[in-house]
Formats: structure tokens, C-alpha cells, sequence
């Protein structure tokens, strides 16, 4: 089926999240390696992360965000056709993980399939879920980021196995004609990627190239340069696109890659920190989970209302970055 883009609008309807149980501090870090919280916690603004326990899969956590995010809409398995999973950790080099949550949530019909942008993976997800519902070919859909970044960690290096965790989010998207949706739905999205900084942030392994998963590697100064800009740049394209003045948007909710990185895309874009949801201190950076994950946080916490303008925000290897607006 093929629509008028402009026909409908895609609304969020449900707001999923899942930690697993274990939890690794800063303290239990530095009897692993050499460091310590006063370092971690400058540098980085985190505390404690969670990782996944044996056995357990980046689909098992994406099965129980979607859970969550589909209680928290009212839906059920019968009213899913489609399931869009950000991950750069999946349970096999194939099928998509996104097939393996298809077949655990106990869902036959429609569509499921992967997107890996790394860290930016949830805002090119959405993206690209709004794109199919827009264009009327799906009803509803899952989004879903999920990661187990903790299996492709190098523990020995200080620099990168302080700041990441696992977890999965995840959000109901649903088709809605424009008299339904009313002022709700995704207003827009803006996609970025550079494959020339394919080196600052990436995993020394693959099929086609050492046939090994290999371990995480970045260039953690060179990034944090490019973040800054990129994301803010991809921010105001997106409200100015969508003709929302920055100061009039109510939540930004950024991955979670860093507090330094939260606090400077703050300074730079002007936006007081009060609306930027930081969940970083607890969760790590959880990459392509991180994003639905605070908005997770944020929902539970009661400060997010229907009506309110709320935008998202990512940077990844690749580099990938963008950003997407929507208002509940």
C-alpha cells in the first residue's frame, strides 16, 4: 500500500524499559582495572552501569522493554506489524535480531528487522519506522534499541570498559490519520553519517574481515569533539524543520554517552539543563538502548505529559549522528 506521506502520523503510544539485575560500580571497576570513582565520575559523570547476566541475550532484554512499552499501550502481540531493533550486540551475525523478538513476543504477521547505526541506532530507528507508517504500509510498530555491549568490551582498557552498560528500550509507535493524531506524532528527523571517522569509534572485528566479534576501540578525545557539534547541529535542524523554536521544546533526551558531552551540547545549544534527561550516572552508556531508556525513566518518573514536545538525540560510530522530534 502506498499513501501520501502527509495522509498520517505515527504517535508514540507505549514507553518500555529493561536493566538487567547486576549492577558493576565504579568500585567493583577498579579492582578489575587500574582506576577508581574520583576518576570515572570526572571524566565521565558515571557511577554504576548494569550487565547483562550470563545466558542473557540483547533479545531477551528487547523482548522485555517491548513488553513494557506494549502494556504501557494497551496493545498486544496481535496488533504489532512491525518491529524495527537498533543493535550493534546482536544474539547472531543473522537472522535480525529483530526476527528473534518477533518469534519470542509470539508475533506472525507483519515485518522485523534490524538497524545499526551503533549508538544513534534508536533515533535512525525511529526514523525509519515513522517513514513505513507514514507511508501507511505498516499499522503499529515496535522500536526497540537493545544492547549486550558488555560482550564486546575489552576490560582491560580502562579508557572504554568504565563506560559502558547493557539494558534494552523500547516505544510503541502507532499509525494515525492527521484528525486522530491531532497536534501528537513525529514531527521529524534528522540522519547523519560520515564513514571518514569510521575509525574513531568501532570494533576490531568482524565476519568478513577477521571473522571474530572483536572488542571495542575509540579515539574517546576525537569523539567527544564531533559529538558536540554534530549533535547540536542535527538539533537545530530538526526543531527548524519542524518550526519549534529550541526554548519551546520540553524534553531533549540525548543518549547517554557521557555527562561532559550532555552538559556541553547544553552550553551550546542554550538549553537549560533541567529539560536534558541524564540517566547516565546509573545506566552507563547503554548505546543504541540509551536513548529509549531515559525516555523510559523520564515516562516512569510522571514529569512527561501528553501534549509535551520532546526530542532525541545521538551520536554513534560510523560517525552516525542525527536527531528526531515527536510530541506524545
Amino acid at each position: 500500500m502506498s499513501t501520501n506521506q502527509t495522509e498520517f502520523r505515527s504517535v508514540v503510544t507505549g514507553i518500555g524499559g529493561y536493566l538487567p539485575e547486576r549492577v558493576l560500580t565504579n568500585e567493583d571497576l577498579s579492582k578489575m582495572v587500574d582506576t577508581d570513582d574520583k576518576w570515572i565520575t570526572e571524566r565521565t559523570g558515571i557511577k554504576s552501569r548494569h550487565i547483562a547476566a550470563d545466558g542473557e541475550l540483547t533479545s531477551d532484554m528487547g523482548v522485555k522493554a517491548a513488553l513494557k512499552a506494549m502494556e504501557d499501550a494497551g496493545v498486544s502481540a496481535d496488533d504489532i506489524d512491525l518491529i524495527v531493533c537498533a543493535t550493534a550486540t546482536p544474539d547472531k551475525t543473522f537472522p535480525a535480531t529483530a526476527a528473534i523478538i518477533q518469534a519470542k513476543l509470539g508475533i506472525q504477521q507483519g515485518a522485523a528487522f534490524d538497524i545499526q547505526a551503533v549508538c544513534s541506532g534508536f533515533v535512525f530507528a525511529m526514523a525509519t519506522a515513522d517513514n513505513y507508517l507514514a507511508r501507511g504500509q505498516f499499522k503499529r510498530a515496535l522500536v526497540i534499541g537493545a544492547e549486550t555491549f558488555s560482550r564486546i568490551i575489552d576490560w582491560s582498557d580502562r579508557g572504554t570498559c568504565v563506560l559502558f552498560g547493557d539494558g534494552g528500550g523500547a516505544v510503541v509507535l502507532e499509525r494515525q490519520d492527521a484528525e486522530q493524531a491531532g497536534e501528537s506524532g513525529v514531527l521529524g528527523a534528522h540522519l547523519r553519517t560520515d564513514g571518514r571517522y569510521v575509525d574513531l569509534l568501532h570494533v576490531d572485528g568482524g565476519p568478513s574481515s577477521t571473522q571474530t566479534v572483536g572488542h571495542l576501540r575509540m579515539v574517546g578525545n576525537q569523539v567527544f569533539k564531533h559529538a558536540v557539534n554534530k549533535i547540536s547541529e542535527s538539533v537545530r535542524v530538526v526543531a527548524g524543520e519542524a518550526g519549534l523554536e529550541l526554548g519551546a521544546i520540553d524534553w531533549i533526551v540525548p543518549h547517554q554517552a557521557n555527562q561532559r558531552i550532555l552538559s556541553a551540547v547544553a552550553r551550546n545549544l542554550g538549553v537549560e539543563e533541567n529539560r536534558i534527561v541524564s540517566t547516565v550516572a546509573t545506566h552507563g552508556n547503554t548505546s543504541a538502548a540509551s536513548v529509549p531508556l531515559a525516555l523510559n525513566e523520564l515516562n516512569k518518573s510522571g514529569k512527561l505529559k501528553k501534549g509535551d514536545s520532546v526530542l532525541i538525540e545521538a551520536i554513534g560510530g560510523g560517525l552516525s549522528w542525527g536527531a528526531a522530534l515527536f510530541r506524545l
